[in-house]
Parts: C-alpha cells; sequence; structure tokens
C-alpha cells in the first residue's frame, strides 16, 4: 500500500496563509519570543472574551508546570487527577516534588468523576487537575463546589478543549485559577509544538512570565528591541525555558483565526460518525450537554460488551485497510512509573480500566474529506457487524 493510500489519524490543517506567515516572521529578523507571539497572546485572550492574561509557552506541559508552580505547589502537597489522561497532567507535580492522587472516571462522558476526586482529598490536597477528554468539559459546577468546600485550587487541563464550553462559559473564562491549553501537531489547532496558559488572576501571570525565561525580571523581548540602552536585566527566581518562538506564534495567529471554521467541520464529521455508527455494537461518545460546545478533539469509540471482536482485532482490521487509529490513553494506573509509586492496581479504577480496554480513536481532523471518512466507516462497519 503506497503512502498516499494511507489515513492518518491526525493530519494538521496548514495552508499557504501559515506558511506565508512563518515566512515572514523568519524574514523580519526576529525569530525567538517577539511581536508575533505578543499579539498571538492579546489575539487568544480576546477570542475566549477578555479579562484574561495569556502566556505563550513552548508545550502545554509547560504551561502545566509553571501553573503549578506559581499557585505554589511544592514538596509534600498533593493533586488530584484522572488516570484517564496523557502523563503530562501530573509528571509536572512531580517535578515540584509533590504527588498525585489518580482517580477514577464517569462512565459516560470518561471526564473525573466528581465523587472520587470528593473521596481522595487528603489534608495535603492542594489542587484539583480536571481534563477535558476529549474536547468534552468536565463537570465543572460540581468540581468547583468541591474545591471550595475544601479550600483547594483548580488548575484546569484544556490540552483538548478549543473550544469547548461548561454551563455555557467557554473554558478559559471559568473560575479557576488557570487553565492551559495544547497546540500540539493534532490538536484542534496547531503551532507544531506549543500551548497557552490563561488566568484572571495578575499575580500569578506576572509569576508565570517570570518563570517562563529564566526567572529574568524583564520581558527579554522589550529589553533587545529597545531603541535606548536596555541591557541590564535582573535573575529573581531559578526560572525554567518555556517561551514561545515568533514562528510558532505566527503560525498560531492564522490558526486561531480559523478556528471557528475548524470547529464547524470537527462538529460535521462528529456528527456524521455518531449518525452512521448508532446501530453498531459500540458505546459513541457522549455530545456537550445543550446550550454548550464539544471541540472535538477525539471522537473514541468503545465496543460493547456484545461485540463479537476486541478492540485490538479493531485496531488491526483497520490498520490493514489503511487507516491508522489510535488509544487515549493508557491509563496512568497501567503505566510502570505510576502504578510502582503508589501501588496502583487495576482494580481501583474499574471505568478506566473497562474504557481502556475496548476503546479506539477514530480519525478526526479537519483536513479530513468526506470520502476519507467513507472509508473509515465502511471499514468500521465491516469490522464489527
Amino acid at each position: 500500500m503506497s503512502h498516499a493510500e494511507f489515513l492518518p489519524f491526525a493530519r494538521p490543517d496548514i495552508t499557504e496563509a501559515e506558511i506565508d506567515a512563518v515566512a515572514r516572521a523568519m524574514r523580519s529578523g526576529w525569530v525567538t519570543t517577539g511581536p508575533e507571539t505578543k499579539a498571538f497572546e492579546q489575539e487568544f485572550a480576546a477570542y475566549l472574551g477578555g479579562g484574561l492574561q495569556a502566556i505563550a509557552v513552548n508545550s502545554a506541559t509547560a504551561g502545566l508546570h509553571l501553573a503549578l508552580e506559581a499557585m505554589g505547589i511544592g514538596p509534600g502537597d498533593e493533586v488530584i487527577a484522572p488516570t484517564l489522561t496523557f502523563t503530562a497532567t501530573v509528571e509536572v507535580a512531580r517535578y515540584l516534588g509533590a504527588d498525585a492522587r489518580l482517580v477514577d472516571v464517569d462512565p459516560i462522558t470518561l471526564n473525573i468523576d466528581p465523587a472520587r476526586i470528593e473521596s481522595a482529598i487528603t489534608p495535603r490536597t492542594k489542587a484539583i487537575l480536571p481534563v477535558h477528554y476529549g474536547g468534552l468539559a468536565c463537570g465543572m459546577d460540581a468540581i468547583f463546589t468541591i474545591a471550595r468546600r475544601h479550600g483547594v485550587q483548580v488548575l484546569e487541563d484544556a490540552a483538548h478543549a478549543l473550544p469547548s464550553s461548561a454551563g455555557g462559559t467557554l473554558v478559559g473564562q471559568l473560575p479557576s485559577a488557570a487553565a492551559v491549553f495544547s497546540f500540539y501537531a493534532n490538536k484542534t489547532m496547531t503551532t507544531g509544538e506549543g500551548g497557552m496558559v490563561v488566568t484572571k488572576n495578575e499575580a500569578l501571570a506576572a509569576r508565570m512570565r517570570v518563570m517562563r525565561l529564566h526567572g529574568i525580571s524583564r520581558d527579554a523581548f522589550d529589553r533587545f528591541s529597545s531603541r535606548t540602552p536596555a541591557w541590564y536585566y535582573e535573575i529573581v527566581a531559578p526560572g525554567f525555558k518555556y517561551n514561545m518562538t515568533d514562528m510558532a506564534g505566527a503560525l498560531g495567529r492564522v490558526q486561531l483565526a480559523r478556528l471557528p471554521a475548524f470547529l464547524r467541520r470537527r462538529q460535521q464529521l462528529a456528527a456524521r460518525y455518531l449518525h452512521e455508527l448508532k446501530d453498531l455494537p459500540l458505546l459513541l461518545p457522549a455530545d456537550a450537554p445543550q446550550g454548550d460546545t464539544h471541540a472535538w478533539h477525539l471522537f473514541v469509540i468503545r465496543l460493547r460488551g456484545d461485540a463479537k471482536v476486541t478492540r485490538d482485532e479493531v485496531i488491526q482490521h483497520l490498520s490493514d485497510a489503511g487507516i491508522g487509529t489510535s488509544v487515549h490513553y493508557v491509563p496512568l494506573h497501567r503505566q510502570p512509573y505510576w502504578q510502582g509509586r503508589y501501588g496502583l492496581t487495576p482494580e481501583q479504577f474499574p471505568e478506566a480500566e473497562l474504557a481502556y480496554q475496548r476503546m479506539l480513536s477514530l480519525p478526526l481532523f479537519t483536513a479530513m474529506s468526506d470520502d476519507e471518512q467513507t472509508r473509515v466507516i465502511t471499514a468500521l462497519k465491516a469490522c464489527v457487524r
């Protein structure tokens, strides 16, 4: 089978507009953090509705780390997160000497189960890290109620959630300490690698900006673009190297402008999957409640108990047909590091474990054609009927 015939699980939607924007940034002579990144931050905050501080970073992982550090999370503290996520959600707590308390997920939404959050809170708990799985926002009202009752902070892992909403409010505008978005290659928009932290807390934003670039007390762009001597700087903390380049910022600005069209296409593709696959022995992903938006970063199906094939057989069948799939995720309680550190067993996470055994993610990306989606539907029906 030729490379041209293979349908990948994901493919970035890059046009000449993005290529031209990156080329302009390169020709400008300013390729690290500069005017494009600053404009991207401003436009991103405005897209979410204003009143926000937006801090561009080189990955969502970096953003989560910066946010937890600014929130004061450190040795001896605990953060609560779902087991059904990528390791980045909680590895950042370990960077700071804190520990992760992993909990199970809701069997319908696959988002963190608020009841499990409540039972996992200890005197060491300092933050809850809900993950908006697949683009479906968590039940944030319940999570905020728990957080207020116990005096803990909320940091949203919004890597999948642009643009998702909860209770009619866009993720990023909710009353959490901060939310962190990802612009990795397969996300709803991309900068190749990159992310954005948003917060309404000016003190948190100021701390994250300082720590984003080595703990320098001044903006590096301002120092190097000043028309008067401005060489002096001070290191006020042992910071990190998490800044976004202007080439990535330029790419992000074009992608952000296309985001409404991206969302419409993802909604079209998801609606067709939901319609075409409804009579198969599958559990299809939950849609957002009435009035809210599902970003449809992922389309995760699960085989029902009456299916006559296994998950791995379906993946192999689709692969043989030239169709790429993925699994989101191998739960953290199955990963050697987390399993060994906390003595985790599958029996502690029955919903995530059952979902993992039966789940796979189908191709869903904005550059996907109707004919390509037909290939996926036809191959899947041939396998599971």
